[in-house]
């Protein structure tokens, strides 16, 4: 239990700065809902789905191998090496990125915009050299520092996104001799969300200063050559990983069967949903921000596989939960997010098919660690293909057929494939003894509840009788998982005491 105990702690510090920075971002988004119709926003939505593709290319998974050979190299050695050759390929892959930023610009329907793509290689340069300097923290234990500098960076981005886009048009509009014209442009728009991404990403390296001084320019050849021969299929999940989470924004405008005004609109609501649903990611990055280097440390412990396995239950509890909480208080989202434009609304039922996705997408992460500790990336990167291709083939045959709910049903059964094809991996390769009867209780249990609650909303379509019912759903699962875990919960610090009876205190 103390083990989970400093998971918990861990996953806690890593998911405040997290939280805090996605609750911003979160913000923003939002407010782009009360400023711009979906069509304006459609542009952002194929901009950042481009981001992660990039950004498995230029981090070519040294962080996971980072924390992989840390535990049996010399971890200064180590940090040296990967510094210099991630330092290197990042100059390499931004010349090539600004030699084709038209290109880009045209294949992703701006071609006005080539300046969106100078600035999104300038952010992709500064986080990739973030990259290990925040491993570094991870490894040794130092969420306090990695919280500060993750909250710091994301609130210099707010700011200067809610100057640049909130204040000063209106400042201007009253004002048009304003000396803010000097150095606000007018014309720039929504683009300011890019500058704002840039400004805060420079901030994140500037703080992250002394582990970047820490490194010297030694390079260990061999020793570079066992972690990319260990990296290089972590390459493959993590663009497999991507295809499965963006072609369909990346895809949406090409394959769908509309007029392009029509499709940006389309576009721009199905992104603004599917935040919604990222809630669930939110916590999943989280955990896993504590959990990667947790696994790797508690490998060599003899209970490992106990360890791993009860992990499991509390995260598919606490997703369950996270469903639970978008999925019953949907209206409320629906009503936050239609304040000023009514379209958003249109796409509100494909939250909960992405909200349960998310959840298998969780819960094949937490899968994903027999063929990280048994040295078998390529049976990870088989299964991330094999994903892609259901995610790409299901996109292209749903889209022109259901537009974004066929691309949310095509999201849910790729995850879906993933989990249940690690697990049966993982059972025959690196068998870990998980509750499977009762995550599979809850899963099923939530499913019911949120259909039970959707069908008497239904019946009285009331928003106050809406929230009600849903407090009491939720509150009665939460009763239920506690007399069930009740044990468990027992041994945990703060809590355990309220579900100690007097039995178990004699």
């Amino acid at each position: 239990m103390s083990s989970i105990k400093k998971l918990a702690g861990q996953t806690l510090w890593y998911g405040l700065p997290t939280i805090g920075s996605r609750f911003l971002g979160y913000i923003l988004n939002f407010s782009l809902s009360f400023i711009y119709h979906a069509a304006d926003t459609a542009d952002l939505t194929q901009i950042y789905a481009i981001v992660p593709f990039v950004n498995i290319l230029f981090t070519y998974g040294v962080e996971t191998s980072y924390f992989r050979f840390s535990q049996e190299k010399d971890k200064d050695g180590l940090y040296n090496t990967l510094n210099v050759s991630i330092l290197t390929t990042t100059i390499l892959f931004s010349s090539i990125l600004l030699l084709f930023t038209q290109t880009l610009a045209n294949a992703t329907l701006m071609p006005s915009h080539r300046e969106y793509f100078t600035w999104l290689t300038a952010i992709i340069f500064l986080d990739t050299l973030a990259t290990l300097p925040f491993a570094k923290l991870r490894q040794e234990g130092r969420p306090r520092k990695y919280a500060f500098v993750r909250i710091a960076g994301i609130a210099v981005n707010v700011l200067v996104v809610v100057f640049f886009i909130g204040i000063c048009p209106q400042i201007v509009h009253k004002n048009p001799h304003s000396l803010l014209l000097l150095i606000y442009d007018p014309s720039i728009g929504i683009g300011y969300y890019l500058i704002g991404n840039l400004v805060g990403s420079a901030t994140t390296f500037l703080l992250l200063w002394k582990e970047w001084i820490s490194f010297r320019f030694i390079f260990d050849g061999k020793l570079w050559k066992e972690v990319m021969k260990y990296a290089y299929p972590l390459i493959i999940v993590g663009l497999g990983g991507m295809i499965n989470e963006m072609i369909s924004r990346l895809v949406y405008q090409h394959v769908v069967t509309l007029p392009p005004a029509e499709a940006k609109r389309q576009l721009g609501i199905f992104a603004a949903n599917y935040r919604l649903a990222v809630l669930i990611t939110i916590f999943i990055q989280m955990f896993r921000m504590a959990a990667e280097p947790f696994f790797f440390n508690q490998s060599q412990e003899t209970n490992a596989k106990i360890t791993y396995a009860r992990v499991m239950k509390f995260f598919v509890i606490a997703c369950c939960c996270m469903f639970l909480v978008i999925g019953l208080f949907l209206d409320v989202f629906e009503k936050i997010l239609t304040i000023k434009f009514k379209e958003y609304g249109e796409g509100i039922h494909i939250v909960p098919i992405l909200a349960m996705g998310s959840v298998f997408l969780g819960i094949y992460y937490n899968l994903s660690i027999w063929y990280k500790l048994t040295n078998r990336n390529l049976f990870g990167a088989g299964i991330t293909i094999a994903g892609a291709i259901v995610t790409i083939l299901l996109n292209i045959w749903w889209i022109p057929l259901f537009g974004y709910t066929g691309s949310a049903w095509a999201t849910f059964t790729c995850y879906a494939f993933m989990m249940i094809t690690s697990y049966l991996f993982g059972q025959k390769l690196y068998r870990i003894p998980y509750a499977k009867k009762k995550m599979i209780a809850y899963l099923v249990l939530t499913t019911l509840i949120f259909f039970l609650h959707k069908g008497l909303v239904l019946l009285y379509g009331n928003i106050y009788f809406s929230v009600i019912t849903a407090v009491i759903f939720l509150l009665a699962f939460l009763w239920f998982v506690a007399r069930v875990e009740r044990k468990e919960f027992e041994q945990f610090p703060m809590i355990g005491k309220f579900f100690r009876t007097q039995s178990s205190l004699a």
